[in-house]
């Protein structure tokens, strides 16, 4: 299974490529959909847009995992994140790419086994489980791979209780 995770946002989209065989994780390529400040807004969207159209034609995964939002503070980033996350929601669609939403509290339980791990160790424990060099330059490229991860996860669990129920019948 090859999943496409992505952490969403209009400055850096990260995004990681993970295959997944049994039992072992390997990253297949990550990175950053990277926008600058001074381009018109709408543009930023139209990058992100065909950055994330790109990655799905060219390496077709079967699934597309994406962190939910969450923001404490500031309306006006929360909301032009959700619209960025929009376009690329929109280019998952159009593309028949499965969507699925985990929050931060499942990814961090998901990749350290604790919800309330801090971003270190979601870092260091994503490295490790797919065994990188070292960290991506971008916080967000983890966050996505990460994200990755936690679909694997779930993926893996909802297919051995759907395996159980059937036994169960």
């Amino acid at each position: 299974m090859v999943v496409l995770g992505i952490d969403p946002g209009y400055a850096i989209v990260g995004y990681g490529l993970i295959d997944y065989q049994g039992i072992n994780y390997r990253a297949l390529g990550c990175g950053a959909v990277t926008t600058d400040a001074d381009t018109p807004f709408e543009e930023r969207l139209k990058i992100i847009f065909e950055n994330v159209t790109e990655l799905i034609r060219s390496h077709k995964p079967q699934a597309l995992a994406i962190e939910s939002l969450y923001f404490q503070n500031n309306q006006k980033t929360a909301i032009m994140v959700a619209e960025a996350r929009g376009v690329i929601l929109l280019a998952a669609q159009l593309s028949g790419l499965p969507v699925f939403e985990y929050t931060p509290l499942q990814v961090k339980t998901a990749v350290t086994g604790y919800g309330k791990a801090k971003k270190p160790q979601v870092m260091e424990m994503t490295k490790r489980l797919l065994n990188l060099s070292k960290m991506p330059k971008y916080d967000d490229t983890c966050d996505a791979l990460a994200v990755a991860i936690c679909h694997i996860h779930a993926a893996g669990a909802n297919a051995r209780l759907k395996l159980m129920n059937e036994r169960i019948r």
